[in-house]
């Protein structure tokens, strides 16, 4: 499918170049906050990618931010009784199945992190296996300023990212985190120029769409479950993975290449 058949949605974009899809949140003049309508529309984009013949996916903001946080306008109502209830209802229907959309993917993802990070925009931001910021962006756990909790599974990953007092810190303080210090901490892949991120992503997404990705798709389930698996269960999950992987047509190229000491043609089966 090409770029010129590729289906439009209100508050996102989606693009296909080569392997490569992106996504980019398209609410610039709110900084990117989410509605609920966004990650509907992210989830339904995401369905597309297999069947697109994308092997690699980049999310970034288009405009001064990555994503500002949930569009408080819209998520749980205008009257106070309403706002638990409506919360409830857009985390559960529209921004978690997205997420976890997202999480199962069978391909690798980079977050290109062009600005604030903010609230669920600093999920989605660690949602990615490779997040990569320029040095002006920041990343926020606003939810304490207003009176509210992590959501977006933030709770979840930035204890597993940076452990348990620095996610302390990150959450109950509620205060900025350059991308150089998320970096040296270990919350982010790397620190970029603000002028390198969407290159040095892409180039990244290339490389990877480049490689076996059924093999790294297994890879992001094993990774997502290590933390949670016993020695025991992390061998025995491997050896499945391992089992698939070997089966797969890049298995039989990369072991041919090796032998003929060329550089390996994958293809993604």
């Amino acid at each position: 499918m090409s770029t010129q058949t590729l289906p439009h949605f209100e508050t996102i974009r989606l693009g296909l170049q080569g392997a490569v899809a992106t996504i980019t949140l398209n609410r610039p003049q709110r900084l990117n906050a989410a509605p609920p309508q966004m990650f509907g529309e992210m989830h339904a984009a995401l369905k597309l990618l297999p069947a697109l013949g994308a092997r690699a996916l980049v999310i970034t903001g288009e405009g001064r931010a990555f994503c500002s946080g949930a569009d408080l306008q819209d998520v749980g109502g205008s009257a106070p009784a309403s706002r638990g209830a409506g919360a409830y209802q857009a985390l559960t229907q529209t921004y978690s199945p997205a997420l976890l959309a997202l999480a199962h993917l069978p391909l690798p993802v980079i977050t290109a992190v062009n600005g604030p990070a903010a609230g669920i925009g600093l999920s989605l931001a660690l949602a990615g296996d490779f997040t990569l910021a320029g040095r002006s962006a920041y990343f926020l756990a606003a939810f304490v300023n207003i009176g509210l909790v992590p959501d977006g599974g933030a709770t979840w990953m930035l204890t597993r990212q940076v452990g348990k007092a620095r996610a302390t810190e990150i959450m109950m303080l509620g205060e900025r985190i350059g991308a150089e210090k998320a970096a040296e901490w270990g919350l982010i892949h790397r620190a970029v120029d603000d002028a390198d991120l969407l290159p040095q992503a892409q180039a990244l997404a290339e490389r990877l769409a480049n490689g076996p990705t059924r093999a790294l798709g297994l890879m992001r389930q094993g990774l997502a479950r290590a933390m949670e698996q016993t020695y025991e269960q992390a061998l025995a999950s491997e050896a499945l993975h391992q089992a698939l992987a070997a089966d797969s047509a890049d298995a039989k190229e990369g072991a041919t290449a090796f032998l003929e000491r060329r550089k390996p043609v994958f293809k993604g089966v």
